[in-house]
């Protein structure tokens, strides 16, 4: 399959070792995987902060980028972020048709219709569940609430997780409850946000794994700084990071570089 990647906002400027692992699976897995040079910002930012208005070019700007998935010349899109998918599906038709213009309404639906989240793709299109990875880690997953709610990717990646070589997956103690992050909501409401990834910490804690994961790095960044201002010694590694591992290319932490390659300098 040709598979275009939607790279999104975050993974592009803060985590893009996330959409690198993205490209590295599914071409191990024998596909091509192509990076629309003018894709942008979803808006589900604008969106969820009240600006629907605001919104409207930036839909535009998603719809003509991915367009060609519509034309056939890709097979699909897939981005490594339940949210931004959801946001795709769930908020941008609706801004167009606010914005009176039912021409980008109905566009955007049909890019829409073939846009995944990576769990999705894999097991849905793909048909595959053993992707070849090796993790020798002891693991919990974190269902983040847009994947959750309303993607419903159900335990897609718990199966793909569960195929990893290695990898030891243990239960999350209240597994559907918020991180806290929300975007903007973790800025305009620090206080409860702050108490939110405090019990969600705990529970990641209480698990005993080693690694938490989840298919949104929003939502692991929140975690993530949670777990590492009180120390705990607990990494968060996106999905696709732990899908992409093999035992010839096995995960290390963003800007590390290999023991050869460390010994020769």
């Amino acid at each position: 399959m040709r598979i275009a990647l939607f790279t999104t906002c975050l993974v592009d400027g803060l985590f893009p070792h996330a959409a690198a692992a993205t490209v590295r699976l599914l071409e191990r897995l024998g596909h091509e995987v192509v990076v629309p040079p003018g894709q942008a910002c979803c808006g589900q930012m604008h969106v969820n902060s009240g600006y629907p208005a605001q919104a409207e070019p930036v839909v535009r700007n998603h719809v003509r980028a991915f367009w060609p998935v519509v034309a056939g010349e890709w097979d699909a899109v897939v981005a490594p972020s339940g949210s931004c998918v959801g946001s795709t599906r769930h908020q941008q038709a609706r801004v167009a048709r606010q914005a009176g213009d039912e021409r980008l309404a109905v566009a955007a639906e049909r890019v829409a219709a073939r846009t995944y989240e990576l769990s999705e793709l894999l097991v849905d299109v793909l048909g595959v569940t053993d992707v070849g990875a090796w993790f020798p880690h002891t693991v919990t997953y974190h269902p983040t609430c847009h994947s959750l709610r309303m993607l419903r990717v159900g335990d897609r990646p718990t199966r793909l997780l569960g195929q990893v070589d290695g990898l030891r997956l243990v239960d999350l103690p209240d597994a559907d409850q918020c991180c806290g992050f929300g975007g903007t909501f973790a800025l305009k409401n620090s206080a409860t946000s702050v108490a939110m990834v405090s019990d969600k910490a705990d529970c990641v804690q209480a698990s005993g794994a080693e690694v938490v994961t989840a298919g949104d790095w929003s939502c692991l960044m929140n975690i993530d700084g949670a777990l590492s201002r009180r120390g705990a010694g607990v990494r968060a590694v996106h999905l696709a990071e732990i899908l992409a591992a093999t035992r010839g290319e096995p995960w290390r932490p963003p800007g590390t570089r290999p023991a050869a390659a460390r010994s020769a300098s």
